[in-house]
């Protein structure tokens, strides 16, 4: 289930150009399954039609605080009493000044001070407007209440000038949305996760693969940021996206994915490798291409040290959540590993199966502890799992942190 599900977020529209982002604003947090009102300020209305907002919405657009119809049916307070969490997009400076020292003269300005839920601003406006001391001055009063400021992007503004102050991408201001709303219960971690294949070298042309995208390790990403660690991704090639909040290392080659790892390992309280890592790599690279020719050509491959059982040694407090994809003796297989590499969790699934693989937006996974439990969980999207996995990680983490409270006690 969705994060945004069923809740109802609110969107106050500003006036400016940004405005016309809105909509896309409003279809996203829709496709998420949010119930999603929109209130607008006065001028807003100069660059988008309430009609516009109202149809992607479903839902009538609140434009004046006074009108009877639109007090009727929702209500400057029920809005702010009803709504989830409410997100300013675009906002103001005006709009910042006002709520930055309570003023209320319209409706977006009247439920921000009524509400009581999680508020964001998405600020939007010219690059010497953003850096004018007075609009710093109101964003800190606002972060100081524990408002979201979601920072404006920097490029081509419609001004004519460059720099920041364009709006942010409706994708990431939802991503903020969903973490203003997620429990923030992995605040105290530190988590790196590596994913996607790696590609080993026949010629400067050619490689050897696999058919890993990255999907399953990028949803880990996500979610471990969205619910509040620092989070570093090793990323073999991949033409996914860099997860919003995470910081990206790409690499290419088994070799380059395992060091980035073993540096990053010493900053990090808990590692998920989701990687499909070769395990073999041809024995010789050719300088130049390979021609070619009738003979065919004969592979030689070597097998490629794994470095996850020395990792594993020296852990700590460090908690090592591993995978295992495979395509027979699902659960023999994966516990085998478990053991080898000295990892705290292993999460495996039949890469054989359509709808459990490679490259599709769903799982089918058997976890197994290192006390040899395992458990099978029905088919969930990618998304579903990632917080599946990373509720095993807290509950390791709250038995790990038992286990030493019990020695400190004895």
């Amino acid at each position: 289930m969705g994060v945004l599900k069923d809740k109802t977020i609110v969107v106050g529209v500003c006036g400016g150009i940004a405005a016309y982002k809105a909509a896309e604003l409003v279809r996203l947090l829709t496709a998420r399954q949010a119930r999603v009102r929109v209130m607008m300020s006065r001028n807003a209305a100069e660059f988008i039609t309430p009609l516009t907002l109202q149809t992607l919405s479903a839902n009538p657009v609140a434009a004046d605080t006074f009108s009877l119809t639109q007090e009727s049916e929702i209500g400057h307070i029920r809005l702010a009493d009803t709504a989830d969490a409410i997100v300013i997009a675009p906002a103001s400076a005006d709009v910042i000044a006002k709520a930055a020292v309570g003023i209320a003269d319209d409706i977006v300005t009247t439920v921000l001070l009524a509400a009581q839920c999680p508020v964001a601003f998405a600020p939007a406006m010219n690059v010497h407007m953003y850096a004018h001391p007075t609009v710093v001055e109101n964003l800190a009063r606002l972060r100081a209440r524990g408002v979201t400021v979601i920072e404006p992007a920097s490029g081509d503004l419609a001004c004519g000038y460059q720099g920041k102050g364009r709006l942010p991408d409706p994708a990431v201001i939802v991503e903020e949305v969903e973490r203003m709303l997620s429990p923030r219960d992995l605040a105290a971690e530190r988590i790196v996760v590596t994913a996607g294949p790696t590609q080993e070298l026949i010629d400067p042309v050619r490689f050897v693969s696999n058919r890993s995208t990255g999907k399953m390790g990028f949803a880990v990403a996500r979610a471990a940021w969205r619910r509040g660690a620092a989070v570093r991704l090793v990323a073999g090639p991949s033409p996914l996206k860099t997860p919003y909040g995470a910081e990206r290392i790409d690499t290419i080659s088994a070799a380059e994915m395992l060091n980035a790892t073993s540096r990053n390992f010493p900053w990090c309280t808990a590692l998920v490798m989701a990687a499909a890592v070769a395990d073999f790599r041809p024995a010789h690279q050719a300088p130049h291409k390979i021609k070619k020719n009738s003979r065919g050509m004969t592979l030689e491959l070597e097998g490629i040290a794994d470095e996850m059982p020395r990792l594993g040694a020296r852990k700590g407090s460090r908690i090592m959540i591993g995978f295992a994809a495979e395509t027979q003796d699902l659960e023999q297989n994966a516990a085998d590993k478990l053991r080898r590499k000295r990892l705290d969790l292993i999460v495996a699934n039949d890469v054989s199966r359509s709808d459990a693989g490679f490259a599709v937006d769903t799982n089918i996974v058997t976890i197994i502890g290192d006390d040899g439990r395992a458990i099978e969980y029905p088919k969930l999207s990618k998304d579903e799992v990632a917080d599946v996995i990373l509720d095993r990680l807290l509950a390791l983490r709250a038995a790990k942190s038992g286990r030493r409270t019990l020695r400190a006690v004895r």
